[in-house]
């Protein structure tokens, strides 16, 4: 694959072209060239686009499809080409498949799926056999096989113990073990967050305290354990506040936090509309800037989409019936782009996730492979349900104006373009 890019805004906090338009030369998907002006003598793919932006490939770090056996939800091979539409370069599989991602056997699996494919997958094996909280996996043949983490997705863990033994176990091959921050016995059957939105729909709550008290254990945990935890999608300031003292005390403890967290709050639940029924829940405003805040302070290490489609069947029912997850692949660049600025988050969906689970980073420098996302940071669009690539169309941010769109991606030697 041989490309020529022209007069692309280059996005690397960290480099000397931070800031600057310069032209990239690409041959055979390595960066041949970066100056502020190649002629295009081979007659190279060109790509010159209106306010064009070039960043490091990005990653997202909690993605669900369906496949293997909820095919009707997500296939993988479809859900890499929405992600490379999307933007993204690598993502983490999360292991809510059917049966689970707990055996080597099926990490293999998802891997191989991803070979040829310009955006890679990175599966994410399952804590527990069969996710049910109750006998740890063989954590090392799943790291050995290609596991870049272990999680039970959106499965607080209620044994002690049992992840007391992981965070010593995992620290004898650096494996890294995530704990979904909820108290399942706290949350019981709860629909939404407990506020007085769900008061006034009658639904029952699931309180901030089902999180935080679920934090203070598993830090708690790693303190006396020592090793490094990850807590996936937080979504209250109280959680910010916890890490943010767990990490001045000096212990390895990471966080991501959802899109749907930092854009919307319990207040759009008036309708009973089950796109907003996600988990975690949709908080309040305060616990909304309290995200914000802890993204730029560098307490938050990154942002995912928490991507989870989830079929008609199972979602456009009574909101107690009704699946929690929201699809946020395609909205999450131009709803992060609408409430934070570039710099702040650049470095929060490329480097960062990479780093927590120990994957190489890539560069824009020469004779390096080119792993690039290509996008206009001011762009607008309205999310339409019809431009969804997504099997499923369970997005909470249907119908909203979105600032910033994707051209494609330069990744595998290979080029996804979305026009």
């Amino acid at each position: 694959m041989n490309v020529l890019i022209k007069s692309a805004t280059i996005i690397s906090p960290k480099t000397a072209f931070h800031n600057t338009v310069q032209d990239l030369l690409i041959e055979n998907g390595i960066i041949k060239k970066i100056a502020t002006s190649i002629k295009n003598t081979h007659n190279y793919h060109l790509i010159d686009y209106s306010n064009l932006h070039v960043s490091i490939g990005w990653f997202d770090g909690s993605v669900s499809f369906g496949e293997p056996g909820f095919e009707e939800r997500e296939t993988i091979d479809n859900g890499l080409n929405v992600a490379a539409k999307s933007g993204f370069t690598g993502i983490a599989l999360n292991s809510d498949t059917n049966p689970v991602v707990d055996n080597k056997s099926i990490i293999e699996f998802l891997i191989n799926k991803s070979i040829k494919t310009a955006t890679k997958l990175h599966p994410i094996g399952s804590l527990t056999k069969n996710a049910a909280g109750k006998e740890l996996t063989e954590l090392f043949d799943l790291k050995n096989s290609g596991a870049v983490a272990f999680y039970d997705y959106n499965k607080g863990i209620n044994n002690a113990n049992l992840l007391k033994i992981a965070l010593l176990y995992a620290q004898s091959f650096d494996g890294l073990v995530m704990s979904f921050p909820q108290n399942n016995d706290i949350a019981g059957d709860g629909l939404m967050n407990e506020s007085k939105q769900n008061t006034l729909l009658g639904l029952k709550g699931i309180p901030n305290f089902a999180e935080e008290l679920q934090i203070k254990r598993d830090l708690a945990l790693l303190k006396y354990t020592g090793g490094k935890l990850h807590i996936p999608t937080i979504s209250t300031a109280e959680s910010v506040m916890l890490i943010k003292k767990a990490k001045a005390e000096g212990l390895k403890v990471t966080c991501s936090v959802s899109i749907n967290n930092l854009v919307l709050t319990d207040e759009v639940l008036h309708d009973f509309n089950t796109n907003y029924k996600t988990l975690p829940p949709l908080r309040t405003k305060t616990d909304q800037k309290a995200l914000i805040k802890g993204i730029k302070e560098g307490i938050i290490d990154f942002i995912v989409s928490d991507h989870c489609p989830i079929d008609i069947e199972h979602k456009k029912v009574e909101f107690q019936l009704a699946k929690f997850g929201s699809i946020g692949l395609e909205s999450f660049y131009g709803a992060l782009n609408s409430i934070l600025d570039l710099t702040d988050f650049i470095e929060l969906i490329t480097i960062n996730p990479r780093k927590i689970y120990n994957l190489e980073i890539p560069e824009i420098a020469i004779e390096k492979p080119a792993n690039l996302t290509l996008f206009n940071p001011n762009a607008e669009i309205i999310f339409k349900e019809n431009n969804i690539l997504s099997t499923s169309k369970n997005s909470a941010l249907l119908n909203q104006k979105l600032k910033g769109v994707v051209y494609g991606i330069i990744a595998n030697n290979q080029l996804v373009l979305n026009q």
